[in-house]
């Protein structure tokens, strides 16, 4: 396991660690709103305090060493005993208005808490907690409006005996402090679960309207899927239209997400609806074009129309099988392209994104989109969906999302991400994600490790080059064990394998993890 510092921290006198932090003398505050030192290249190896910085509490617990990010050291935070630091520095001169922190992290993860953050910028307290990496450096941002031309720049660590952060190439920069602009997440289960009986509770326990208290703790944006003829007559055009109204009368926006399929559509399952069955290509080309159409301008006609549409959902393989599949591209894009082609007829505004899996999948995904652009494959936007406990380490994530966004010149949103709250199953079918061993290392299965990580997700999406990160939408919110509103449409009895990973609790209420459309 990666241990930074060991050699070093081992000559350094115990008793620093685990002191609470004290107020110290305030350093002057740097002019013109410059950031000192932001690589840690001031003072090579060994700087207990780095220049133009300042520490208080277990100052021991902070110091440059070697295996900077960009450059030769790095700022770490680390201690044989439980301690608790902060490595600050106040600037001055700083034009009002909105600025962003920009910097590279690891951390072992363990801590009672590791952040960066800035404040006394003449506002509330902006903080950003370090994901757990411990091999990969991840870019995260913290935004603040400054008022009264001044902020401090933090650093802290409240940290048991040998947890440890590593920070580099920090940058303090004017421009926009705005958010994400889609906090989302996929309701398409709600109808089903609330006719079968489904309740759901605010986090104190009063019972309401899941979309409301969704809403009111932050969510922006719902996404619907839309099958042709599922078995169990759900998430088709008539369901679908029935929640967008709930969702537009909350002050939602929806993504509205097409299957092409009678049922579940992602990278190892493509089928085609039943009524396209035996359907020629050109047919197909026509079918995708009149489904998406009648759908869409279905919505437009009450009031409710789409503001962002998936044409195709996890599409790496392709859609409506074999016709569609990525063994004919042309083809491939002449699906596509009908639906892109029916989106812009009803609403030439509307945003049309390809939704592929693999979020951390380089390779993949440029294969993917370069074929896709050199078949003349039209888009706006660019899906992607991480659940990273099958697609790669938060690095290759970030480093695929920043690639997709720089390559194709689109912006780019988490389509689908999700973590569980809990390992067991409240129903008797097995759940997708139910031992320690699935894991991701140092997000474990409870509440706050559920919050975290849509909060390091909702990050790394927030912190895409040239302001191209528009979001995530978690999935599954609303999809809580309800007898009856199982996996399989045909089979009533089929159980949900994602009970422990929505946003609602066993007991209903909801969950902490739903602060992130907040934090963001």
């Amino acid at each position: 396991m990666f241990q930074p510092g060991r050699t070093l921290k081992a000559l350094l006198p115990p008793l620093v660690a685990g002191l609470a932090l004290t107020t110290l003398p305030a350093p002057p505050a740097h002019a013109a709103g410059t950031l000192t030192n932001g690589g840690f290249e001031a003072d090579g190896t060994g700087a207990a305090t780095p220049s133009g910085w300042s520490e208080s509490g277990a100052a021991g617990a902070s110091y440059t060493e070697a295996g900077g990010r960009g450059g030769g050291n790095r700022l770490s935070h680390w201690s044989s005993s439980a301690y608790r630091v902060e490595t600050y520095q106040r600037l001055s001169g700083l034009a009002d208005g909105g600025h962003r922190l920009t910097a590279w992290v690891r951390s072992g993860g363990g801590q009672n808490s590791a952040h960066l953050a800035l404040k006394n910028c003449g506002g509330a307290e902006r903080r950003t907690s370090l994901p757990v990496s411990a091999s990969g450096w991840i870019r995260i941002v913290v935004p603040v409006e400054v008022k009264g031309g001044r902020c401090t720049v933090s650093v802290t660590s409240d940290a048991n005996a040998g947890n440890w952060i590593n920070v580099d190439d920090l940058t303090f920069t004017p421009g926009t402090a705005t958010g994400l602009s889609v906090k989302g997440a996929d309701v398409s289960s709600l109808a089903k679960s609330e006719a079968m009986g489904g309740v759901y509770r605010t986090a104190s326990g009063t019972p309401g309207d899941a979309l409301g208290i969704l809403r009111s703790a932050g969510m922006n944006y719902a996404r619907l899927k839309v099958w042709v003829n599922p078995a169990d007559g759900y998430n088709d055009k008539a369901r679908v239209l029935a929640t967008a109204k709930r969702v537009k009368a909350q002050g939602m926006k929806l993504l509205v997400d097409f299957h092409y399929s009678d049922t579940w559509a992602d990278p190892g399952a493509q089928s085609k609806p039943a009524a396209w069955a035996g359907h020629s290509y050109d047919r197909l080309k026509k079918d995708v074009y009149d489904h998406t159409y009648d759908v869409l301008s279905a919505l437009e006609a009450q009031g409710t129309g789409a503001d962002m549409v998936q044409v195709g959902n996890e599409i790496n393989g392709g859609m409506l099988w074999s016709e569609g599949s990525t063994d004919h591209w042309t083809q491939l894009a002449g699906l596509i392209n009908s639906g892109y082609d029916a989106v812009k007829r009803v609403d030439a505004a509307t945003p049309v994104a390809l939704h592929l899996a693999k979020g951390g999948d380089l390779a993949g995904t440029r294969w993917w989109f370069d074929n896709a652009v050199a078949h003349g494959v039209r888009f706006d936007v660019i899906g992607l969906s991480y659940y990273g406990y099958w697609h790669g380490p938060l690095s290759d994530f970030q480093t695929t999302l920043d690639d997709t966004a720089a390559r194709y010149g689109r912006p780019v949103f988490v389509a689908e991400t999700a973590y569980p709250f809990r390992l067991d199953s409240e129903d008797a079918h097995e759940n997708i994600i139910d031992v320690p061993g699935e894991l991701v290392p140092g997000y474990p299965a409870t509440p706050a490790g559920q919050a975290a990580w849509m909060d390091t997700v909702a990050n790394i999406v927030e912190a895409v080059p040239a302001g191209r990160g528009l979001g995530v939408f978690q999935w599954e919110a609303t999809w809580t064990a309800v007898d009856g509103n199982g996996w399989d449409p045909a089979d009533p009895s089929s159980g949900n394998g994602w009970e422990n990973q929505a946003l609602f609790g066993y007991d209903d209420r909801a969950l902490p993890a739903t602060a992130w459309f907040r934090h963001r």
